[in-house]
């Protein structure tokens, strides 16, 4: 399928202005916002990213700024897919890092409105118009939003693949993930076998984002 030309973009963009409530479907999106983010990425040029995210039956992602669980197979899938990658975050999920250091053998990019905010070995950012520019530096595709939650949600339209680790657990928490099974535009493209961490369930799973049909 090819991708659709700026001009017809914009027509459509025209379009959806006079009607907002208007929706696209199977995507569960207004038809001015996913002409928008489809208008920018074709203007630069760009794919969409990835992330990658454990959570809990309610998609529940940490509480007090710690994990839920660290799971040593999910610690080692993340660190084996982000590893030699470019890594988005947060202020807070930086300083829940050990030590509040930057992960090692990656570029680490971390969204902070702290003007002041500073850390070796990271590129630190105020707003998502800096983020973007920077992050057209880089592969899309070696792109990988790790959160926290507010993190996930501004960048998750731009996003194609998330690697979600699930556990069958109801964990107390505080933060979540917005639930893709509730998101019609995305969809479970693989998955493994049931996995076991003493008496946790967990499996992994990848989605991705089904293809706009013109």
């Amino acid at each position: 399928m090819q991708p659709y030309t700026e001009a017809a973009l914009d027509g459509r963009m025209q379009k959806a202005a006079f009607f907002p409530q208007v929706g696209i479907p199977g995507t569960g999106k207004s038809l001015v916002s996913w002409c928008r983010v489809a208008l920018r990425k074709q203007k630069e040029g760009e794919k969409a990213m990835n992330l990658i995210v454990a959570v809990d039956k309610n998609w529940a992602i940490g509480k007090e700024n710690e994990l839920l669980v660290r799971i040593p197979a999910d610690q080692k899938f993340f660190r084996e897919t982000t590893t030699g990658k470019v890594v988005v975050m947060g202020r807070k999920t930086l300083e829940s890092f050990p030590g509040g250091l930057p992960l090692k053998k990656r570029t680490n990019i971390v969204l902070t409105h702290d003007e002041n905010y500073k850390v070796p070995d990271a590129i630190i950012v105020h707003t998502m118009e800096e983020l973007h520019e920077e992050l057209k530096k880089y592969n899309s595709e070696d792109i990988y939003v790790i959160g926290g939650e507010t993190i996930y949600r501004q960048l998750l339209d731009e996003c194609d693949v998330a690697h979600v680790t699930k556990i069958d657990y109801a964990f107390d928490a505080d933060t979540y993930f917005p639930n893709l099974d509730e998101k019609p535009e995305w969809e479970i493209t693989a998955d493994s076998e049931e996995q076991t961490y003493f008496d946790l369930e967990y499996y992994f799973y990848k989605y991705e984002k089904k293809k706009a049909v013109q």
